[in-house]
C-alpha cells in the first residue's frame, strides 16, 4: 500500500469493538498497511500488548505506530505518529 520505509503499525483490537473498526477504516482510507491483532482470540497478542503498556490496560484499540503507543482511536495522535 505505502512505501517500504513505512514504520510497522499494529492495532490491538477485539472483534466487537466499534472504535477498533473505525481505526482500521481510518488507516485503510490513508492507504497505510498495518497488522491487526485480536487480543481476545490470540493470547500471544494479548501478552505482547500487556508488555508494551506495562499491564495498564484501559481498553481497545491500542495502536503501536513504530513504537509510539496510542490508546484509543485518536486521529490527531495517529496522524502525528504517522508523520514523525
Amino acid at each position: 500500500m505505502s512505501d517500504n520505509n513505512q514504520k510497522p503499525i499494529i492495532i490491538y483490537s477485539t472483534a466487537w469493538c466499534g472504535f477498533c473498526r473505525m481505526a482500521r477504516q481510518y488507516l485503510d482510507s490513508k492507504q497505510v498497511a498495518y497488522q491487526d491483532k485480536n487480543i481476545e482470540e490470540d493470547k500471544a497478542a494479548y501478552d505482547e500488548l500487556m508488555r508494551k503498556i506495562q499491564g495498564n490496560y484501559v481498553g481497545v484499540p491500542v495502536l503501536d505506530i513504530g513504537g509510539t503507543i496510542i490508546l484509543g482511536f485518536d486521529r490527531p495522535k495517529i496522524d502525528a505518529a504517522l508523520a514523525a
